[in-house]
């Protein structure tokens, strides 16, 4: 017998796929995530018309672009939605072994772009960075580890996940991007954490993480000038984060304008990095805001449909997922309030660039595919199973 813990109108495995897909998929939170792709198309013609023209390339040559890989994200979006949860699993881990492999040739035959940090393959007509793609798949590998650790007989699925976690975190720390690293960990220490690790535990892992924090301060001078400007007392106006920091201060509640700022024209990563920057200044705090309840509500509702999920694998990767994407867009804004040191991480679905947007796409999509209405087997039939 199974039984459908939400949800009225019962499934049948003949129905037509769209349809089926219609009635189970959270439409509320698909809606929020096509509104954080206009809030970006909007952006996108506030803040990429200076590089254009500073780059001699037609006004709207960014903006075209962000159109395209920003429709591209939203098909992959809604093909990875339509997964059923062993497709999944099953996806996620083929994705992070070429994510994975991906990453280990960096060194070899990846590009800084002048910025100090070797994360992107430089196609030509485009560039790919391997980390934005080995986010999703590595929270659908450690998931399944650490579902399968909850079976009877079942290997030791948590400590493989933290040997994994602690190679990925690694490569990621000698590209350097710690940025993406601390992500990677924050949603594999939720995922333990929901998983039923003791606090302890969390406490050691923790301490240790603050023991690397400190060790990575002394031992690299990129990690170092970070955390040195983000401590110090003053702002030099002429860094990324001074003008930022003018930007937001001179938008106030309602923005100078649309058009009027003046922080697109001196900011190089207006586009990228800080354009919740360029959000602030002309449109002021009042689109911030807006901005800020679009990610929340995402997360948030995505967090209460797991919270009925029976199954530990969907259950796990959907928080880490979920919890990865609400914190990527809260590190990205605190750096731009300076409540964070630089990190160099995008806003989902905002921000320019073809890695980030279908990235976020794939990442989104998955969540949605694990947060559908779905009958869920009675807690007799599961139990049942785990003992077989």
């Amino acid at each position: 017998m199974t039984e459908m813990v939400f949800g009225t109108a019962p499934l049948s495995a003949g129905d037509p796929v769209i349809p089926r897909w219609w009635r189970t998929i959270d439409r509320f939170s698909l809606g929020l995530v096509v509104l954080l792709f206009c809030f970006g198309l909007l952006l996108g013609l506030a803040a990429s018309v200076p590089l254009a023209e500073k780059n001699n390339l037609p006004p709207y040559y960014y903006v075209t672009r962000q159109a395209f890989f920003g429709g591209l994200s939203l098909l992959v979006m809604v093909l990875c939605s339509m997964m059923p949860v062993a497709m999944v699993r099953r996806v996620g881990t083929i994705g992070f072994g070429l994510a994975f492999v991906a990453l280990l040739l960096l060194p070899a035959l990846g590009t800084d772009f002048g910025k100090g940090a070797v994360r992107w393959y430089s196609l030509g007509f485009v560039s790919v960075q391997p980390s934005e793609f080995l986010k999703p798949g590595f929270i659908i590998v450690t998931a399944f580890l650490m579902a399968s650790a909850q079976d009877l007989g079942g290997p030791p699925g948590r400590f493989y996940s933290f040997a994994l976690a602690v190679i990925v975190v690694l490569l990621l720390a000698l590209q350097p991007d710690f940025g993406q690293a601390c992500l990677v960990l924050f949603a594999w220490g939720v995922m333990y954490f929901i998983g039923g690790a003791p606090i302890a535990l969390l406490v050691v892992l923790g301490t240790l993480v603050i023991g690397g924090g400190i060790g990575a301060y002394h031992s690299s001078e990129h990690f170092a000038r970070r955390i040195d400007g983000y401590l110090s007392a003053d702002v030099d106006p002429r860094t990324q984060i001074g003008y930022a920091t003018n930007a937001i201060q001179e938008g106030g509640f309602f923005g100078v304008g649309v058009g009027q700022g003046t922080v697109k024209w001196t900011l190089p990563d207006a586009h990228t990095d800080f354009i919740i920057a360029v959000a602030a200044e002309e449109f002021g705090l009042l689109l911030v805001g807006l901005i800020l309840l679009t990610y929340g509500l995402i997360t948030v509702r995505s967090l209460m449909r797991l919270m009925k999920e029976r199954d530990p694998f969907a259950r796990l990767a959907g928080t880490g997922l979920a919890c990865a994407f609400g914190m990527q867009a809260m590190i990205n804004m605190g750096v731009a309030v300076r409540l964070l040191p630089a990190k160099g991480m995008t806003l989902p679905f905002i921000s320019y660039g073809g890695s980030s947007v279908i990235a976020s796409g794939i990442l989104v999509g998955l969540l949605l595919a694990l947060t559908r209405r779905r009958p869920q087997g009675g807690i007799g039939d599961i139990i049942g199973r785990r003992g077989r």
